[in-house]
């Protein structure tokens, strides 16, 4: 059974049918008692029309035997008096149940006894009536009858009537049924007869119409496994042209995979250029040590602790991004970013700070690790003047850093933010930065909500303005 209900197509076939079937289950009751209802009525209205038509002709003084309601055309009827006695019954009356009497024959009236009580019941007495006059309401009961060998059901309908010379009276007539039976079980059987072909009709076009709906999906399920397969994540899910949800679902799909292509693509750089920018010093430091191994006298000490510390801040960017990368998140911390600059500027020559005190939330650390990388930056490039700026705009805290040097060119001030990127100005006067920099105090600026842009400063030179919200 799970098997068998194992997609989405086959569940939403059966919600659907089962839905459906329930509906038509309460809708076909509904309608069946309704129906059943409507004829009964009919059938009482029928009835009562009968009963009051020879209940006129009894106020009229007519005779039992002249009653033109007694030839069985419209139905049975009964008379009975106040004893419930029957004096007057339908002709080929041969059975009745659902009156007062199920005698379908007069008799002459019993004579009352001898306790002097007889049959006459204040109980049973009927509505304070006029002579000649009939009853207002009318009682309505089902019963049966047999009319010359034929039985039937029948909606029976009593009404009262006071005589001049007869006393209380009360007539009973019956209208038939078959009506409201046959027309039931017409409404049934077409209904046992129409409801399961229309089920088949509802469950085949939903299985139709969700297969034609879930194909885009199964492309996607198709292709999707493919990539997986081949590892080729420049391949995209096709997209279908139906402005639904599924075609949003493709179209995010192929997001992802565009932004895993280039989170991949940009790991697999990574790791070549951190490869390549670990190798130079390693391999310089491994000369040294050799040549040292082999002529002590021309061991070259301060190279080597040069080579080493390289390492050190390499292996320190390279832990740093990869923490970043993996989603490490600042904390929330009040940090002062006039206090962190003029921390950061003390004992760097031709620094100035101008800093108004401004609070920010974050990481105290990477903070200081941005304000470094971008004061480093600024003096291997400066011809002699480094400005720092920190100051209020609006809901955000500005950090810029100025130098008077040559600057960035507008082409390339977006590139110099990716990792290991060195324009070459930068390159000959780098000293053993690796490119990372930059890069590290972007991706701090963003985790902390920011920005870092690169322009023109009031010097001509580079520019940096680091953008944070205030805490």
């Amino acid at each position: 059974m799970r098997r068998l209900f194992g997609s989405v197509r086959a569940r939403a076939t059966l919600g659907a049918t089962l839905v459906v079937a329930v509906a038509l289950v309460a809708a076909g009751a509904a309608v069946l008692l309704s129906l059943r209802s409507n004829l009964i009525g009919e059938a009482g209205t029928q009835a009562e029309r009968s009963a009051r038509a020879v209940a006129s002709e009894l106020a009229a003084g007519t005779p039992y035997d002249k009653l033109s309601g007694l030839d069985g055309d419209d139905g049975p009827v009964q008379v009975l008096d106040e004893q419930k006695r029957l004096v007057a019954a339908s002709e080929d009356l041969e059975r009745i149940s659902g009156t007062d009497s199920d005698r379908v024959r007069p008799r002459p009236a019993a004579t009352p006894s001898g306790d002097g009580d007889g049959d006459d019941d204040s109980d049973d007495a009927g509505e304070a009536l006029e002579p000649g006059e009939i009853s207002g309401e009318s009682l309505f009961s089902n019963g049966s009858a047999t009319i010359d060998g034929e039985a039937q059901d029948y909606r029976f309908a009593a009404v009262e009537v006071e005589t001049h010379d007869r006393g209380h009276l009360k007539v009973y007539a019956g209208s038939p049924l078959a009506a409201e039976h046959g027309a039931v079980r017409t409404a049934l059987t077409v209904m046992l007869i129409g409801f399961p072909l229309l089920l088949g009709v509802v469950a085949a076009v939903t299985w139709l119409v969700t297969r034609r709906a879930l194909r885009p999906v199964e492309g996607i399920r198709r292709e999707m496994a493919a990539i997986t397969q081949s590892e080729d994540l420049a391949r995209r899910v096709p997209e279908p042209d139906t402005h639904d949800e599924i075609a949003r679902l493709a179209s995010t799909t192929n997001e992802t995979l565009a932004a895993l292509e280039t989170s991949v693509e940009r790991q697999r750089r990574f790791v070549a250029d951190a490869s390549h920018e670990l190798r130079s010093p390693i391999a310089s430091l491994r000369t040294q040590l050799e040549v040292a191994a082999a002529h002590p006298e021309l061991l070259d000490l301060d190279g080597a602790v040069e080579d080493t510390v390289r390492l050190q801040r390499l292996a320190a960017d390279l832990l740093l991004l990869a923490r970043l990368d993996a989603g490490e998140r600042p904390g929330g911390a009040r940090v002062d970013l006039a206090g962190l600059a003029r921390e950061a500027a003390e004992g760097r020559t031709g620094v100035t700070v101008d800093a108004e005190p401004v609070e920010v939330a974050g990481s105290r650390g990477q903070l200081d690790r941005v304000l470094a990388n971008l004061l480093d930056n600024a003096q291997r490039h400066a011809r002699s003047a480094v400005t720092v700026n920190v100051r209020r705009e609006g809901d955000r805290a500005v950090v810029g850093v100025a130098d008077d040097g040559d600057g960035v060119p507008d082409g390339d001030r977006e590139r110099i933010f990716e990792r290991f990127v060195r324009l070459d100005a930068a390159r000959s006067r780098d000293d053993g930065g690796a490119g990372l920099g930059l890069a590290i105090a972007r991706d701090v600026a963003v985790r902390h909500g920011g920005t870092l842009t690169a322009g023109r400063g009031p010097a001509g030179g580079a520019l940096f303005e680091l953008r944070l919200p205030l805490a």
